[in-house]
């Protein structure tokens, strides 16, 4: 696999768009952001109005007032104008219609905080466009895509709504999003203290960059969920590659291997064998990110715990090459065709379109260089090591631009964030990108929470029956530090009166 698309594989944040020469597999990953689904718990009543404020394209220059619009939604159901405070959504990678139906921790703390709740759409995705139906033509038009102009427009915004809505300028803001939104809300509890009393950044990897963490991490954590999930599990998938090298070496084994994975489109080539790995990779590790304790529908229909449904296929590694491969088709079919309605499996799919790979692709290639690698024995992947000149010449060829991989850390600090405060960082020992989260406190207001049996930001979603009591006691954790939050600025503001 190609370094950049494993990278890309492994970037759990996107936005639809035109086709990129990226495999699929690797898209889905990218989707895999942090959102939260809702359909476990329609009693939630999420109904919202839809707004606009002009943004400026570039708010560090000068040469340019050219302006775009931002879409935010409000949703002030609950919101108390004396005492209440405001819930500030960071969007990421995706429209923001879907960040705000998949985040039901906001909408189920909304009466308890008397918070009016906010979900700001990230620029170059949804509608959000800066430059229209050209905004990802070429790399002087996305050439403002990065996370500073990101947090400048949630800067803007929020001084707007303080200026124009009755009653919110004398309240507390909180930053909250999930995965590269949760990035985005610590780092803007980092930038702009004055704006936001405090963060919660959930499931966010922000220390996924350079040699920060190693970069097997990742991979390391998505084999022990499947070894976890049931006996031999991992083997069976670490045995698989060579499995389909072996057996897609002739063409007949080429035809045989379509038929058996019901593959929409056949094997013809060796590019087509490298994208299919591709796409099984993704498949295990998107599983990785949504191993929910019940049914849900992030990124495709699923059942609950869906790991544990898909190693009861994979138990015995000891097979022949076609039975081997014929169970991991049983295996992939639990994650494509749950509801049983799908004739053949696609790989150009993997989760939803509401996310956005085009924008994602791009980012990846300037500041969000994320280093992956794996070696095939800390983990159940093919060995692949990290590249960055390989991915950089993919980056140049793609896009005309290459990677900073050091201008994260430089702009939000790597791991030298102690003079920060009230940022919490929440992170399931299920979902891979723990492995680049903060978990353990930094002082006592950068406080790390830990989901044993969470996968990706399960804080977030609703509220549901089946949520494992580390879940609920981490909601609760997050609310009573919200509160103390809240409590200490009209203090301050009482005293300032």
């Amino acid at each position: 696999m190609e370094h950049r698309a494993l990278l890309l594989l492994l970037l759990a944040f996107l936005t639809p768009g035109a086709p990129i020469p990226v495999p699929p597999a690797l898209k889905a990953l990218s989707n895999l952001h942090l959102s939260t689904r809702l359909t476990s718990r329609p009693a939630i009543d999420i109904k919202y109005s839809i707004h606009y404020i002009q943004q400026k394209v570039d708010h560090f220059g000068f040469n340019t007032d050219k302006t775009f619009k931002q879409r935010y939604l409000i949703a002030d159901k609950h919101w108390k104008k004396d005492g209440g405070s405001i819930l500030f959504y960071t969007g990421n990678e995706g429209d923001i219609t879907w960040f705000c139906n998949n985040t039901g921790f906001m909408w189920d703390m909304a009466e308890e905080l008397k918070a009016m709740l906010v979900f700001a759409e990230h620029r170059y995705y949804g509608e959000s466009l800066p430059f229209g139906a050209n905004s990802f033509k070429d790399s002087t038009h996305l050439n403002f895509l990065t996370s500073e102009q990101a947090l400048a427009d949630f800067a803007k915004l929020i001084k707007h709504l303080k200026r124009t809505v009755p009653g919110a300028k004398n309240q507390p803001v909180i930053a909250l999003g999930g995965s590269y939104g949760g990035m985005l809300a610590a780092w803007f509890r980092m930038k702009y203290p004055h704006m936001v009393v405090g963060a919660l950044a959930s499931s966010a990897p922000i220390w996924q960059f350079e040699d920060l963490v190693p970069c097997g991490v990742f991979m390391e954590i998505v084999t022990a969920d499947f070894r976890k999930s049931g006996p031999n599990c991992s083997e069976s998938i670490r045995r698989s590659w060579d499995a389909i090298r072996r057996l897609t070496s002739t063409g007949p084994g080429l035809h045989w291997l379509s038929e058996a994975l019901r593959l929409c489109s056949p094997l013809t080539n060796s590019q087509d064998v490298e994208h299919l790995k591709d796409w099984i990779t993704e498949t295990w590790v998107n599983l990785a990110m949504v191993d929910y304790p019940y049914e849900s529908n992030f990124l495709q229909p699923l059942p609950a715990w869906p790991i544990k449904v898909v190693c009861q296929y994979l138990k015995n590694p000891n097979v022949s090459d076609p039975q081997l491969l014929e169970n991991i088709f049983q295996a992939l079919n639990v994650y494509y065709n749950y509801s049983g309605q799908v004739k053949c499996l696609n790989m150009s799919e993997t989760a939803t379109r509401s996310l956005g790979s085009l924008g994602w692709s791009y980012q990846a290639c300037t500041e969000m260089v994320m280093p992956f690698c794996t070696n095939g024995i800390d983990d159940m992947f093919e060995p692949h090591s990290w590249n960055l000149k390989e991915f950089s010449d993919d980056c140049f060829k793609q896009w005309g631009v290459r990677p900073r991989p050091s201008w994260i850390t430089t702009m939000y600090g790597g791991k030298n964030i102690s003079s920060h405060t009230n940022i919490i960082f929440s992170n399931g020992d299920l979902d891979p990108w723990s492995g680049g989260g903060v978990t353990e406190n930094v002082t006592d207001t950068l406080v790390a929470i830990t989901i044993p049996e969470g996968a990706h930001h399960l804080d977030l979603r609703a509220n549901n029956a089946f949520d494992p009591t580390s879940v609920l006691l981490a909601r609760s954790l997050e609310v009573r530090y919200m509160k103390q939050w809240i409590k200490n600025f009209y203090a301050s503001l009482r005293k300032k009166h």
